[in-house]
């Protein structure tokens, strides 16, 4: 095996396959091939559109700021994607014997070795193999955020992912993977009710099908049924904790709203477009409340030694052994052959057809 398809985009509009020259399967190392790998709509159509602001900006890793002018992003783009369950092939390490089926973080490619640095978690065997897909980083994603708010909420030395969410009233802001694993994840460590606001009827059948209550944005406003519902007490109104996973300002501005005072929005969604519709004069300044990015190359910082991915993608496991027949059967929409991918990818970006977890099938792969 000495090269493997990788699913990309020539120019913007323009999806494509590309041929990528594998490296020797060296000490360390292990050649997988792809299964299934998952998409992750919000991400990938940035690269599709060219709406991704990497393409007018660079990221200054020192100093932590974006400068714009710059590109650290350009066409064509090889590779994307981070959700891969894939077949050991070959391999020169121990903990990845020839055969097994683990969980990667590696793009939409047919093949890959995986080299020591890289993301490689085992797929347990009384798993459905597709369920992998959440394993090494959207699970974590969504745990990163339920860590977060534990950071907020509890003042203890050590943290669980039950201390950000116990007994507490939550809204979720979009019923997108993100927004229904998450939510999910606050069902399942012991919140005292979880909402989910969402404008899509079939998104919001997924919602409440693993146990959230919805909130229909075409009837009402998430901040309305938060304050009418949630009632602390005298001018004490709405949600103790807000997941933001919708990248759109309006939504942030709506969690704020949504929130008793001094709340806390952990926000995990991603803002293209620049946020001015927050207005930062109005319930976030009277309220007294908090914003806190929950982003996945950083757990919170008094529990960085005691947390890291492969903790949180251990919580992801946990959560599926639980929870994993309704997340195969509500969560995973839309499976295709890897060879339409494509043409999916168009049709979602022109809103021509609408996933919530959509698949790509390479088993039939040569």
């Amino acid at each position: 095996m000495t090269s493997a398809t990788s699913l990309g985009v020539r120019s913007p509009w323009q999806p494509a396959f590309f041929d990528l020259e594998l490296p020797p399967v060296s000490n360390g190392c292990a050649l997988v091939r792809t299964l299934y790998s998952g998409v992750s709509a919000g991400t990938e159509l940035t690269y599709l559109k060219g709406t991704d602001p990497g393409f007018t900006s660079r990221r200054d890793l020192d100093l932590g700021i974006f400068v714009p002018g710059g590109q650290s992003r350009s066409y064509p783009v090889m590779s994307m994607g981070y959700m891969e369950v894939a077949e050991v092939v070959e391999s020169r390490r121990e903990d990845l014997p020839e055969g097994s089926v683990v969980a990667g973080a590696y793009g939409h490619r047919s093949h890959h070795v995986l080299t020591p640095a890289e993301v490689a978690l085992p797929v347990p065997a009384e798993f459905d193999p597709i369920l992998g897909i959440y394993l090494a980083q959207m699970g974590p994603i969504c745990a990163n955020g339920l860590l977060h708010a534990a950071a907020e909420m509890s003042t203890g030395e050590t943290l669980e992912l039950a201390d950000g969410v116990r007994d507490l009233d939550i809204l979720v802001t979009g019923a997108g993977v993100v927004g229904l694993l998450t939510a999910l994840m606050a069902v399942h460590h012991g919140a005292h009710e979880v909402a989910v606001a969402e404008p899509d009827p079939r998104r919001l059948a997924v919602a409440e099908a693993l146990g959230a209550q919805v909130i229909d944005e075409t009837v009402t406003h998430p901040w309305e049924w938060c304050k009418q519902r949630w009632h602390h007490g005298p001018g004490d109104r709405g949600a103790d904790l807000v997941f933001q996973c919708r990248g759109r300002d309006v939504a942030l501005a709506g969690a704020l709203r949504s929130l008793r005072p001094q709340g806390t929005v952990i926000d995990l969604a991603f803002y293209q477009g620049g946020a001015p519709e927050v207005r930062l004069g109005e319930e976030f300044h009277h309220n007294g409340l908090t914003v806190r990015c929950a982003q996945i190359a950083r757990v919170p910082r008094r529990v960085a030694g005691s947390w890291n991915r492969h903790r949180l993608a251990d919580e992801t496991g946990d959560l599926l052994r639980a929870h994993g027949e309704a997340v195969r059967r509500w969560l995973i929409t839309d499976v295709v052959k890897a060879d339409e991918a494509p043409e999916v990818l168009m049709a979602l970006a022109k809103r021509e057809r609408s996933v919530v977890q959509l698949v790509l099938d390479y088993r039939t792969c040569p």
